[in-house]
Formats: C-alpha cells, structure tokens, sequence
C-alpha cells in the first residue's frame, strides 16, 4: 500500500547528503526512537547517532549513520536533518572505528570529571559505538 511522500534534505558541513522524496523517515531523537510520516505536526528535534532510515517506498530503504544533529519538520510538511555525519553502512570501516572508540574512551579516561574535554568524549564515544553497530548489521 503506497503512502503519502514528502520531500526530505539530508545536510552535513561536508554538503548535501540526500534530497529525495520518502513515504517515512525513522530515526532516534535524545527521547527515542521515532517515524516521521508525511502530514506530520512541526516538530524540532536533537538527533542522537543512529541508523537514519529514508523510506522511498517499502522495497527501497535509504541507510545511513548518522551523527549528532537536529530534525526539522516545517510547517509545509518538508523535512530537514541537519547532522555532524551521515554515511552508507558500507562505507563504513570496522577497524577504524574501532580505533576511533579507543581513542575516545582513552579521552575520557583521561579528561577531568565533568570538563568540555569530558563531554566532548562522552560524545564521541556514543557515535563511534553506533557507527559500529551499524556496520556490523546491526
């Protein structure tokens, strides 16, 4: 049964990552996970890393990692993601993320309790293990 789409603009610093139309978006926010579907209310919200799923239709499934960053639902219906990294699972490397995690939980342990240093690789962290479930498949 085809839904609705609507158009959705994925961006990083680096550019446009996607722009397309989709029938949904799922996703997971700082409250948790969440579908977006097209009519939805405005919404803003703070992304956490995750696997973004872009539903073009429900055979054909846009995957990407996704870092920190914001969704917006405008009022007109059109969606904008707006995050630090958004990448296909297969252009992912297990070993260099491996070796970025490293490197962040060392950060860490490192940083003085409760620093920007700290937060900052609490962060890191968190996106360097979802980026490693996502391309482990999972």
């Amino acid at each position: 049964m085809a839904r609705t789409t609507f158009p959705v603009e994925v961006l990083t610093p680096e550019g446009e990552i996607f722009n397309d139309q989709v029938e949904m978006i799922a996703t997971k926010t700082v409250e948790g996970s969440i579908g977006i579907l097209a009519n939805h209310q405005p919404l803003l919200a703070m992304l956490d890393p995750a696997e973004l799923r872009l539903y073009r239709s429900e055979g054909d499934v846009v995957r990407l990692a996704q870092g920190e960053g914001y969704l917006q639902v405008a009022g007109d219906g059109g969606v904008l993601i707006l995050v630090q990294d958004a990448i296909a699972p297969e252009q992912l490397d297990s070993s260099d993320l491996s070796e970025k995690l490293r490197a962040a939980e060392e950060a860490y342990a490192r940083a003085e309790e409760h620093s920007e240093e700290q937060r900052l690789a609490a962060r890191n962290k968190r996106r360097w293990e979802a980026f490693q479930r996502i391309a482990g498949g999972s």
